[in-house]
């Protein structure tokens, strides 16, 4: 028998663990929420567990295709990059899935041939892994330019107020960071 066919057919207790292993990540009270509130509304983590983790199992059964896999991890990695995971932790939920196929079939995994195509998909958990590792890093890199950017506008504000600067529009001072410097002893010399 094929390892495909026989994650197919355990699919709802394999996503169902999934799910549980996922909101472990969180505290028990938290975790306890995110099972039991099914309004998407209420509970965005929960929501986006639940929608997008049978996705993206069935990617890992079926075609690998990357795009579908990054549509459906996207929503869960983004929600944990504005939290206060660690990128590892963020992820660790996708390696998780291993543990769940080998205590949910841990009698067939006794068969060799099952445990080799086991290994294989490991390898396509693990490339999952990297798809939302990849995510979460242009998340958090969002979300720090942002941060860098209304830091930046929070201070020129302030010298605005101050009168310690002319001129501050935003977009004059963009305008002015984006002249390309041809004359750099020229420029050196007026600040002499």
């Amino acid at each position: 028998m094929k390892l495909s066919k026989l994650l197919i057919q355990h699919k709802a207790e394999v996503v169902k663990k999934w799910f549980d292993y996922a909101v472990q990540s969180y505290k028990a009270d938290v975790a306890q929420f995110l099972k039991t509130q099914g309004d998407q509304f209420a509970n965005p983590v929960g929501g986006a567990l639940s929608q997008n983790l049978e996705p993206l199992f069935n990617e890992l059964c079926g075609q690998m295709n990357t795009e579908a896999l990054t549509a459906s991890v996207d929503p869960i990695v983004r929600i944990r990059a504005v939290q206060s995971f660690a990128p590892s932790q963020a992820v660790a939920f996708i390696f998780s899935l291993k543990r769940v196929i080998r205590t949910i079939l841990k009698k067939e995994l006794r068969n060799e041939n099952l445990l080799q195509q086991l290994y294989e998909f490991d390898l396509k958990i693990d490339v999952l892994g990297l798809i939302a590792f990849d995510a979460f890093m242009v998340c958090r890199e969002k979300i720090y330019d942002l941060k860098a950017n209304e830091m930046r506008n929070r201070t020129l504000h302030a010298f605005e107020r101050a009168k310690l600067v002319k001129n501050t529009s935003l977009y004059s001072i963009h305008a002015q960071a984006a002249q390309p410097i041809t004359n750099r002893e020229g420029v050196l010399s007026k600040k002499k």
